[in-house]
């Protein structure tokens, strides 16, 4: 493949929903720190010319020395939203020679479930799409629509919506470096609120493409998760 491959992860939030101090990527899982296993998985893939994390320009809790010699550089150009963090993060690859025509995967930082073989079966399913796309997975369980629900009361179910066709997106999300730029670009002018890459794509006109995903990498978000992330990460080795 001639075009290079980058790698963006985001890690400006401050992980609110988790219920700690620190910010819940720097919060440890199995040991390490959450952030960790994000790095080592782009450091085992050895195609990858550079991953840039952007952290907050406030950050104080950040600390290289728990990452070893973990290949990534560190960019403190994070926004106040995802949106803006990952457009940093594009504009940073430029230090490192990238082009519009290079690959960028950007990932969550709160993801630990991600290993090299995941992200090598995106990149083997759309090394050659013109669009691009990202990893997911089929919506299993009922989703229910709530009910707006009374002072003080529980939520009500309003109706049940249809699971057909309906995909969990998931990270790495991987597109052409000027492509993704100009979507996130043209969205932020426009005060369109984007909540992942495929959607400022899809806000253009393009359509990605799904690439089956696994239950191991989902997002840690609330404080229950990260015993979830424990069992996974334990479970089984990373490959």
């Amino acid at each position: 493949m001639s075009d290079r491959l980058f790698a963006v992860i985001p890690c400006a939030g401050a992980g609110v929903r988790a219920g700690a101090d620190v910010p819940k990527q720097y919060r440890s899982v199995g040991g390490r720190a959450m952030l960790h296993y994000a790095l080592a998985a782009f450091d085992a893939c050895s195609e990858f010319a550079q991953t840039v994390l952007v952290l907050a320009p406030d950050d104080n809790h950040f600390d290289g020395r728990r990452f070893g010699t973990l290949r990534f550089a560190v960019r403190r150009c994070g926004g106040p939203s995802r949106h803006a963090s990952v457009l940093g993060g594009l504009q940073a690859l430029t230090e490192f020679g990238a082009q519009d025509s290079d690959w960028v995967l950007v990932h969550d930082a709160a993801r630990p479930g991600i290993t090299p073989a995941l992200i090598r079966a995106l990149v083997e399913a759309l090394r050659d799409d013109p669009v691009g796309g990202i990893l997911a997975l089929p919506v299993a369980d009922t989703l229910k629509r709530e009910q707006a629900p009374a002072a003080g009361g529980l939520a009500a179910v309003q109706a049940t919506e249809s699971r057909e066709g309906l995909w969990q997106a998931q990270t790495p999300q991987m597109f052409r470096l000027g492509m993704l730029r100009q979507a996130l670009e043209d969205a932020l002018a426009s005060g369109a609120e984007v909540t992942d890459e495929a959607s400022a794509i899809e806000r253009i006109g393009h359509a990605p493409k799904l690439v089956r995903g696994s239950l191991r990498n989902f997002k840690v978000t609330y404080p229950e998760d990260f015993a979830l992330a424990e069992a996974f990460l334990g479970a089984a080795k990373p490959v």
